[in-house]
């Protein structure tokens, strides 16, 4: 019996609360709506390429940060356990978790992760980022207090520790959970496949040329008799063509008596779809706040509307910022606690562009100039 329980104390101190310890079937029958959004969040960015891209964009954009500490004595541990913590299985590094975090956040509004702590309770053994969908938050004693609970079926197990759990949640609702970026636009997006798929079907019934080979026998009695033998022998040569050509091969078709051979579709034209696909197109990137130009398409715009458009997405950049600051300080501050450190840390996120550094030094360098005119006046 004691070897079980130094087992049991062994495992359980590297045990990851926030992770449901079942099948992911099990958990999708029994957890309801969550993951049902959660499923159709990823099929829209597994079908639609535009989606995927404009997030993936996003989050590079956001730029890269460095966390620093308040006592300078510390900073080279900060550094070095910031840059080699471990992530899940194979991540690395607090870019790693805060990269996937805040994936997370845009697609499903939610993300969660965890501070793992060793048995020794003595230091970080590294960062978790878990599902949001097997977190429930519910009030505690205050409207502030927040308790953490985990989905394991039709159960609800509360968390031993929620100090050590990060959630964030985007334009939360009465409840907590955050909503999505992506809420909305299954319709669009179901109408777009639909778009889609119709231009693959034309483009089957149509762009894949067929040909209809008809032969007219004459009135001729003999030739009439062997009518099917010829129109036999006709397909049979007309086949063989259209083989060859397939392989690289080119054969001329001769017949003799009146045949006549025609393009199948040749008449009809595909749907303009211009319009509708960038109707929707245009409807997806305002609910993105992308410029279209960082997607690749080149819709008509001047210099003064892309310049506004930057603007507009660095503002939406500043503002996922701000939802990864507590984060990141917490991670910190917990690393520095662990440590027997009294100081706090915070967070120095870099210039989102190079147009914001040219402007910075322009207006370094004119200050300069001003003041050096100035005061060769008062000499």
């Amino acid at each position: 019996m004691r070897l079980f329980r130094k087992k049991s104390e062994k495992n359980s101190g590297f045990a990851v609360q926030s992770a449901v310890r079942e099948n992911f079937m099990d958990n999708f029958l029994d957890s309801g709506t969550d993951c049902i959004e959660k499923e159709l969040y990823d099929k829209l960015r597994f079908n639609i390429p535009i989606i995927d891209a404009a997030i993936i964009k996003i989050i590079r954009l956001t730029g890269g940060f460095r966390v620093m500490a308040y006592d300078e004595r510390v900073q080279k541990a900060l550094d070095k356990f910031m840059s080699d913590v471990p992530v899940g299985l194979t991540g690395k590094s607090i870019y790693t978790f805060t990269d996937n975090y805040l994936d997370s956040i845009i697609t499903y509004g939610n993300a969660v992760g965890e501070i793992i702590i060793n048995k020794n309770q003595k230091s970080i053994e590294g960062l978790y980022n878990g599902n949001a969908c097997d977190i429930e938050i519910q009030c505690g004693n205050s409207p502030v207090e927040r308790k953490y609970f985990l989905k394991d079926g039709c159960n609800r197990i509360p968390i031993n520790h929620p100090e050590r759990i990060l959630f964030t949640a985007m334009n939360p609702s009465v409840n907590g959970m955050g909503k999505s970026i992506l809420r909305g636009l299954p319709a669009l997006s179901n109408i777009l496949l639909r778009i889609y798929e119709c231009i693959g079907q034309n483009y089957d019934r149509i762009g894949n040329v067929r040909y209809a080979v008809t032969y007219k026998p004459s009135s001729d009695s003999g030739e009439f008799a062997y009518s099917k033998e010829r129109a036999m022998q006709i397909a049979k040569e007309w086949a063989d063509g259209m083989n060859s050509a397939r392989l690289g091969q080119v054969k001329d078709f001769v017949a003799v008596g009146d045949v006549d051979i025609k393009v199948i579709g040749a008449e009809n034209q595909l749907f303009n779809t211009e319009i509708p696909v960038r109707q929707l197109l245009e409807q997806l990137i305002a609910k993105l706040s992308i410029p279209p130009f960082l997607l690749g398409l080149n819709w008509s715009s001047t210099e003064r509307m892309s310049y506004q458009q930057a603007d507009m997405l660095t503002s939406e950049l500043e503002y996922y910022r701000r939802l990864l600051n507590p984060v990141i300080c917490d991670i910190g501050n917990a690393f520095l606690r662990m440590n027997g450190i009294n100081s706090d840390c915070y967070v120095k996120w870099d210039n989102i562009n190079l147009q914001d550094e040219k402007e910075l030094a322009e207006a370094r360098l004119k200050n300069a100039q001003a003041m050096e005119i100035e005061s060769r006046l008062n000499i």
